[in-house]
C-alpha cells in the first residue's frame, strides 16, 4: 500500500483536518517535476552509439570485491556550507503569541522554477505549523485531564482506606507518605533529564507520578548523557531533592484522609428517581457513604475514565508519529524530484520542535499503564493491558460463510414461494381473502423488521467506506460493535425462518372433518415471535449479547422518556420506531388474534372491537409521543429552542396519525379533510427538518451550491437524489388518505408497501443524519466523549 493511502487510513477521523495535507503537497511536487521536465535541455549528441558504450562500461567496470570491508567504504562528504544549502529554517515568534512558529527560507528562488519551489516550502511551513499547534494544544489538554485524574486517585485511595481498613489508618497513611515521597524524588530526577525548552514535560511528571505510587523511574536517563552541563545540573537537582524532599511533600500534598473532608460524591447515575427529584428541586445526597457498593461504583467509573484517557494518549502519540513520518516522506520525495538536499535540515527542525522533542505523552502513557495495572487489575499486567488495549475485532470467515449460506437459502425459499403460489393458483382460491386479512399481517411483521435490518447493514457498509465513525457516535464499546456482515447474518437468518414458516402455512381451506385449520401451522407466527423475543432477552453470551443489551437499554429509555437523560442512541432509536408504526400495530394484532382464539377458524373480530380500535390510536402515537417527550426533556435541560421546534414537528405528526387512523376506521369526509390538512403540515415540516436540520443541506452560501461545505460522499448528485427521494417517500401517506386502489393489490398488501417505503426512507435518512453528526464532531475535533468522574472537590466549585 502506498504511504498516502496508509496515512489516510490511520488518521483519527475527527482530527483529519489537522493532519498534514499529504496529497496536496504531493501535487505541488508533481507540478515542480512537470515544470522541470518541460524546461530540461535536450541531452548532447554523441558519436559513439549508446549500446557500445554500455557494453564497454560493463566489461571494464571496477571490481569491488565479494566482501566489502568498512575500510573500503566511500568517504562521507562534508556537510555543505551555507552557500550550497537550499533552505534555512528559523523559528519565528509573532506578536501576541506564546509559541514559536517555523518559517523556511528558500535560497534558490532565483533559479528557473524557483517560484514554484518557494510556494511549496511556504505550504509545507503552513502545514507544519498547523500540526504543531494542534499537537501542543492537545498535550496541554491532556495535562489538565491528568491533574484532574490525579486528584480523583487521591480521593479513591483515601476512600479505599476508609472502607477496607478503617482500624489501620496510621499504617496506611505512613505507607502512602513514603510512596509519594519516593515519587517526588523520581519526579525531580525526571525533570532534570528532560530536554531544554520542554517545560510541560516536567509538569506531566508531577501530574501523574503521584498517581503511580511506584519507585523511581528511569525515564530520561539516557537523553543527554554526553552533555556535561546537563550532568552537573542533574547532580545539583539531586542534592536539592535530598535536602528539601520532606518539606515540599508536607506543604503541597494533603494528608491522605484529609482529602475526604473536601470531597463529595458526584451523582452520575441517571435514574427516574433522580430525574423527579431534580424536577422538584429536591437536594441530592452528596455526602460520602463508605460502603463496598459505593467503592465498586467509584472504581468502575475511574476505571472507565482511565481507559478513555489512555486511548486519547495513544491516538495523540500516533498523531505525532504519523505527521513526523509524513514530513519525512514528503521532503524525501521533494529531494528526489529536485536533486536537492533539504531532508536533513528540515527534519532537524522537526525533531527540535515541540512535535518532535516533547515526550510528555509517552511518559503519561507509561504512568497511566503503571497506575491502572496496580490499582485496577491487582498488579496483573496482562489483565490490565487487555483492558487498556483491547484486541481489534477480527473478521471471521465463518460469519461470511453463514451469511452467504443464509442469503442463498433466502433467495431459494423466495423462489419456491413464488412457484408454489403460481402452481397451486392460490391467489384465485376462496380462502384468499381470509388469508390476506388474518395471516398476511402476522408475517408482514418479520418483513418490516428484516427490511429495516438490511437498511442498517447497508448504512454500516457505507459509513465504514466513507470513514464515518458510527461506533463512536453511538457509544458502542470498543470491539463489540456489529459490522454489516453480522447484521446481514442475523437478518438473513430471520428471513429463512420466516419464509420457512410461510411455506408451511399456505393452506387456504379448513379440514373438512374438524372444520378448523391446523393448529400447529396457525401457531407458527406466534412461535416465531416468541423465539425472537427469547433470543433478544437471553442472558447468555450468545447471538451478540452486548449488542442486544445495548438495544434493550435504549428501548427502555425510549419507553421511560423523559425520565432518563436523552443521548444520541436513544433519540436515534426512537426515530427508527416512528417508521415502524405498522410493525407495532402488527404486534397489537398478534395479541388480539391469538389471545381471543381466532386463529383456529382464521377469522378475527378484532377490527370490530372498540378496545382494539382505541388501542390502534394509542399504538400509532407511542413512537411519536416518546420522541416528543425526549425533545421536551432536552428543551428544559439544554435550553435549546431548536428542541422545542423539533417537538412541535412530532406534535403535528401525532395529530396527523390520529386523524388518519380515525378516517381509516370511520371513513367520514370530515376526518378525511382533517387528516389531509394535518398530514400536509406534518409532511412539509418534517421534510424541511430532515433536509435543513438533520442533514445540514440546502445552504445557499455553501461552496457546494444548495448542499454544505463538507461532504463525505464525493458525488454531489447522490445528495440531490437523496433529497428528491426523501420528499417523494415522505408523501407516501397519500395512499391512506386518498384511498388509491390498485386492481392487483389487496388492501393489506398496499399497507405493507407503504410501510416498506417509509422504512426505506428512514434508512436513507439514517445515513445522512449520522454523516452530519460526524462532520460536526470533525469540526469540533471531538474524538472522545466526556466520562463522568465519581468525586467533586470543594475548591472546584469555588472556581466556577
Amino acid at each position: 500500500m502506498k504511504f498516502g493511502k496508509e496515512f489516510a487510513a490511520q488518521m483519527v477521523p475527527e482530527w483529519q483536518e489537522t493532519y498534514m495535507n499529504y496529497n496536496y503537497l504531493k501535487s505541488l511536487i508533481k507540478d515542480i517535476q512537470h515544470s522541470k521536465q518541460r524546461n530540461k535541455p535536450p541531452p548532447p549528441a554523441t558519436t559513439t552509439p549508446p549500446h557500445h558504450l554500455k557494453r564497454r562500461l560493463t566489461l571494464y567496470r571496477a571490481f569491488s570485491g565479494l566482501t566489502r570491508s568498512r575500510h573500503h567504504q566511500e568517504p562521507i562528504s562534508p556537510s555543505p556550507d551555507i552557500e550550497n544549502q537550499a533552505i534555512l529554517v528559523n523559528p519565528v515568534r509573532s506578536e501576541g503569541s506564546n509559541h514559536e512558529s517555523y518559517q523556511t527560507t528558500f535560497l534558490m528562488a532565483a533559479e528557473e522554477g524557483g517560484v514554484m519551489e518557494l510556494e511549496y516550502f511556504r505550504r509545507v511551513d503552513d502545514e507544519f505549523n498547523k500540526v504543531e499547534k494542534f499537537y501542543r494544544g492537545k498535550v496541554e489538554e491532556v495535562m489538565k485531564e491528568a491533574a484532574v485524574l490525579n486528584k480523583q486517585m487521591d480521593a479513591l485511595i483515601a476512600f479505599r482506606i476508609k472502607v477496607e481498613n478503617p482500624q489501620r489508618l496510621f499504617d496506611w497513611s505512613g505507607e502512602m507518605t513514603r510512596l509519594a515521597s519516593d515519587v517526588a524524588a523520581s519526579t525531580a530526577q525526571l525533570a532534570a533529564s528532560t530536554p531544554r525548552g520542554a517545560k510541560a514535560s516536567r509538569r506531566a511528571a508531577m501530574a501523574m507520578d503521584v498517581i503511580e505510587e511506584g519507585g523511581p523511574s528511569s525515564q530520561g536517563e539516557n537523553s543527554c548523557e554526553d552533555d556535561k552541563d546537563e550532568k552537573v545540573k542533574e547532580e545539583h537537582v539531586d542534592r536539592k531533592v535530598k535536602v528539601e524532599k520532606p518539606k515540599k511533600f508536607r506543604g503541597s500534598t494533603p494528608a491522605p484522609l484529609d482529602v475526604l473532608s473536601r470531597v463529595t460524591m458526584n451523582q452520575t447515575a441517571e435514574t427516574p428517581r433522580s430525574t423527579i427529584k431534580g424536577f422538584l428541586n429536591v437536594p441530592q445526597q452528596a455526602e460520602l457513604k463508605f460502603s463496598r457498593e459505593n467503592l465498586s461504583k467509584v472504581e468502575e467509573q475511574l476505571k472507565r475514565a482511565f481507559v478513555v484517557f489512555y486511548q486519547k494518549l495513544r491516538l495523540l502519540k500516533s498523531f505525532g508519529f504519523l505527521n513526523t513520518l509524513a514530513f519525512s516522506k514528503i521532503m524525501k520525495k521533494y529531494d528526489k524530484v529536485t536533486s536537492r538536499n533539504t531532508l536533513k535540515p528540515y527534519m532537524k527542525m522537526v525533531d527540535d520542535s515541540y512535535l518532535g522533542s516533547s515526550d510528555e505523552v509517552t511518559k503519561l502513557i507509561e504512568r497511566v499503564e503503571s497506575t491502572f495495572i496496580k490499582h485496577f487489575s491487582n498488579s496483573n499486567r496482562r489483565k490490565g493491558m487487555a483492558v487498556l488495549r483491547p484486541k481489534p475485532k477480527i473478521e471471521r470467515h465463518r460469519i461470511t460463510f453463514f451469511m452467504g449460506c443464509f442469503a442463498g437459502c433466502t433467495v431459494a425459499l423466495t423462489l419456491a414461494l413464488i412457484l408454489i403460489v403460481r402452481a397451486r393458483d392460490i391467489m384465485n382460491k376462496s380462502g384468499r381473502t381470509q388469508y390476506m386479512e388474518n395471516i398476511f399481517p402476522l408475517y408482514s411483521l418479520f418483513g418490516f423488521v428484516i427490511l429495516h435490518m438490511l437498511m442498517y447493514a447497508g448504512n454500516i457498509y457505507f459509513w465504514r467506506r466513507y470513514r464515518v465513525n458510527y461506533s463512536f457516535i453511538f457509544g458502542f464499546k470498543q470491539g463489540t460493535e456489529l459490522g454489516y456482515r453480522e447484521v446481514l447474518l442475523v437478518s438473513f437468518g430471520l428471513a429463512v425462518l420466516a419464509l420457512a414458516a410461510v411455506l408451511s402455512n399456505l393452506d387456504m381451506e379448513m379440514d373438512p372433518q374438524t372444520q378448523d385449520y391446523k393448529a400447529l401451522t396457525e401457531l407458527l407466527p406466534l412461535f416465531l415471535v416468541l423465539f425472537v423475543v427469547g433470543i433478544l432477552l437471553c442472558p447468555f453470551n450468545i447471538v451478540y449479547r452486548s449488542s442486544r443489551y445495548f438495544f434493550l437499554v435504549c428501548v427502555f429509555h425510549c419507553i421511560c422518556a423523559p425520565l432518563y437523560k436523552v443521548t444520541l442512541p436513544d433519540f436515534f432509536l426512537a426515530d427508527q420506531f416512528t417508521s415502524q408504526v405498522q410493525a407495532i400495530r402488527s404486534l397489537e394484532f398478534y395479541i388480539c388474534y391469538y389471545g381471543w382464539g381466532d386463529y383456529k377458524r382464521r377469522e378475527t373480530s378484532c377490527r370490530s372491537s372498540d378496545v382494539f380500535n382505541t388501542f390502534s390510536f394509542i399504538v400509532a402515537c407511542i413512537p411519536y409521543w416518546s420522541r416528543l417527550l425526549q425533545c421536551i426533556r432536552r428543551l428544559f435541560e439544554e435550553k435549546d429552542h431548536h428542541q422545542g421546534y423539533n417537538g412541535l414537528k412530532y406534535f403535528f405528526t401525532i395529530v396527523a396519525v390520529s386523524m388518519r387512523t380515525a378516517y381509516n376506521l370511520n371513513k367520514d369526509v370530515n376526518w378525511k379533510i382533517l387528516a389531509g390538512i394535518f398530514s400536509i403540515i406534518a409532511a412539509l415540516y418534517g421534510t424541511y427538518w430532515d433536509l435543513v436540520v438533520d442533514w445540514g443541506l440546502l445552504q445557499r452560501s455553501s461552496k457546494n451550491r444548495w448542499l454544505r461545505d463538507k461532504l463525505v460522499i464525493p458525488y454531489k448528485s447522490v445528495y440531490f437524489g437523496a433529497m428528491v427521494l426523501n420528499v417523494l417517500l415522505r408523501f407516501a401517506w397519500l395512499q391512506t388518505v386518498l384511498d388509491f386502489n390498485v386492481s392487483f393489490m389487496h388492501r393489506q398488501t398496499m399497507i405493507a408497501v407503504v410501510a416498506s417505503l417509509e422504512i426505506i426512507r428512514r434508512g436513507i435518512w439514517s445515513f445522512f443524519r449520522l454523516e452530519n453528526e460526524h462532520l460536526n464532531n470533525v469540526g469540533k475535533y471531538r474524538a472522545f466523549k466526556s466520562v463522568p468522574l465519581p468525586f467533586n472537590y470543594d475548591e472546584d466549585h469555588k472556581h466556577l
